[in-house]
Formats: structure tokens, C-alpha cells, sequence
């Protein structure tokens, strides 16, 4: 029996086309529920307040950092959305004068617009944001060189050889968007060879970094959560860390503070990797194989899947 279209673009695959009984079964999921779904290899972790959340999440930075030397460096690979972390990490980093120059950074992914990676320039970039919210506010004495920070570019090789060039990976930091991405590993498109079915988790993981169209869901998010709802304003193509590099990261630590993705979402992407159902057209579903994989949420975002009119 072929999968039912997608409610939000019949062109695409994404969550909506998933069987009813899992949308059923992750809707009744309570937050109390939610926090059950660990297992060996996924942790679900719920934090009370959210200025504890936010340190929690600054933390990793510094404790990935801590564990570098110039013979063994080590970094961490760090979302835009959420940015919130950001300003701590640089506040921690130079109240307690941590030398960080052997530390390495890899930033998530980059708007690709006009057939290049948008510009430092641009008011959506994500390399200015990571500069000015972080890295420009450590002291120059104790930050690491601009070699040491890999920011995806429309050319991806020198970025995907940067993950194979010594450097250890602690951690991969993550927010999740409203279509269940990390990074921009949306859904693919219904069409061609995956017009009835999307690729298999295993095909999926073969993605390396790369330049990506995005799901519509995608490109309405960024207007809501940093354009102001000026989708005119939003790239539909980016560059995004592949699953090639995600497997990399000795650990992958997904943040949900309920900014950018709703209850139901928080709730599918926990549900699906808890009970090992990966499925390409939910991404995140596909750290179901991953090793070693966190959830992180701040309990007072998680909401209700309860209908309710406004």
C-alpha cells in the first residue's frame, strides 16, 4: 500500500506521511512519558528551569574544549538554532581564563544563495552569528585561531576534510526544526526514484555535507524564528553537515527548548528513536543508530498535544 501525500506539500516527504498509529500513539505521550524513553544509547534529559537548560547546553562547549591539547585537539559541532548558549560560552570561557586555542569548531551549516554560501555580511548568516555571539567575545588570548574554525562553504571538501583531519568530535550540538531536521537534513522531495517511497535510513546516512534544496516548512521556520516572518528574506537552499560527519561526533546532544519545534514534534523524534524506528522522512529518527544520543528539553516547552482553539 503506498504512502499517503503529505499534508503540508504533496511534493515532499516529511512527517505527515507516517503511519496513523504512530501519530496517535506520540500524541497521548505525556512529558512524564517522554522522559521514560531512554534507553541504552539515548538519554532523555528534562531541565526545570531555562536558564539552567542554557548552561547545561554552554557547558558541553567547555567541557568538550577542557579535554583538548595541542596533541590531541577536540571540538565540538555547534547549531545556530538555539543561540542562546552562545554569549555563555564566551562569558565562562573568560571568567575562568580556560585556554581554548587548541580547541576546534564546526559549525552546522550555512544559506546558500546565488550559487555561493551567503556572506558574513548577510543578516542571516550563521557564521556571523557563531562570530559575533561567541567567538569575537573570548579574549584573543585565549580563543583559537581562525584555522581551528571550520564553517561549511558551497565548496564542501575542505570542511568534510577537516573532520578527517585529527581533530576528535566530543560532541555535535543540535536544535530540531519543525520538520524534524538537524542541521538542514530536511526530507527529501517526492520525486524520481523516491516519488513512493524516501530513501532508506541507509541511503540517508550515506549523505555527506552538502548544498540542499529546502522542505517549505523549513524556509517558513527561519521567516518565524529569525526573519521577523519575512519569508522573502530566507535562502530556499543551504549547506548542511551530512549524517557521514554527524556519525563522527562521539556524541550527538539535540536541544529542544520549545522555540522551534511544537509539542507533537518534541515528542515524535524522542518516540522514534526510542522504539528504533528510523524513517528518512523524519531525519532525526535516523539517530536511532547512533550510539550515543541525548535529548535535551526544557520541561516547561514541552507543552500539550491537547486540542485546543485560539
Amino acid at each position: 500500500m503506498p504512502r499517503k501525500l503529505s499534508s503540508i506539500s504533496a511534493d515532499w516527504w516529511d512527517y505527515t506521511t507516517l503511519d496513523s498509529e504512530v501519530i496517535e500513539a506520540v500524541a497521548r505521550l505525556t512529558p512524564r512519558d517522554v522522559e521514560k524513553l531512554s534507553r541504552p544509547g539515548f538519554k532523555v534529559v528534562m531541565y526545570d528551569t531555562i536558564e539552567d537548560f542554557y548552561l547545561a547546553e554552554a557547558l558541553e562547549y567547555i567541557s568538550a574544549w577542557r579535554q583538548s591539547t595541542a596533541d590531541n585537539p577536540v571540538g565540538i559541532c555547534g547549531p545556530i538554532g538555539p543561540t542562546e548558549q552562545l554569549p555563555l560560552v564566551a562569558r565562562i570561557v573568560n571568567a575562568l581564563g580556560l585556554d581554548v586555542r587548541s580547541g576546534h569548531f564546526w559549525g552546522m551549516d550555512e544559506w546558500f544563495l546565488d550559487g555561493k554560501e551567503t556572506p558574513v555580511t548577510h543578516p542571516l548568516s550563521f557564521e556571523k552569528a557563531d562570530r559575533e555571539m561567541c567567538f569575537n567575545r573570548i579574549e584573543k588570548k585565549l580563543r583559537m585561531p581562525d584555522a581551528n574554525l571550520h564553517f561549511p562553504k558551497a565548496d564542501t571538501a575542505p570542511y568534510r576534510k577537516s573532520w578527517d583531519a585529527g581533530v576528535r568530535c566530543a560532541v555535535m550540538q543540535g536544535g530540531q526544526g519543525d520538520v524534524k531536521h538537524w542541521a538542514f537534513n530536511d526530507p527529501p522531495q517526492r520525486t524520481g526514484k523516491y516519488k513512493d517511497a524516501p530513501p532508506s535510513p541507509a541511503e540517508y546516512r550515506a549523505l555527506t555535507t552538502r548544498v540542499v534544496k529546502l522542505h517549505p516548512l523549513t524556509v517558513a521556520q527561519n521567516a518565524r524564528t529569525s526573519g521577523g516572518g519575512n519569508i522573502s528574506l530566507v535562502p530556499t537552499m543551504a549547506i548542511s553537515v551530512g549524517p557521514v560527519e554527524t556519525w563522527k561526533a562521539e556524541k550527538v546532544s539535540i536541544w529542544q527548548a520549545g522555540n522551534h519545534d511544537n509539542p507533537f514534534g518534541q515528542r515524535l523524534t524522542a518516540y522514534m528513536i526510542s522504539k528504533r524506528i528510523p524513517d528518512s522522512a523524519v531525519p532525526m529518527s535516523l539517530l536511532a543508530d547512533h550510539p550515543n544520543v541525548q535529548f535535551n528539553y526544557f520541561r516547561g516547552g514541552l507543552g500539550s498535544c491537547a486540542v485546543e482553539m485560539h
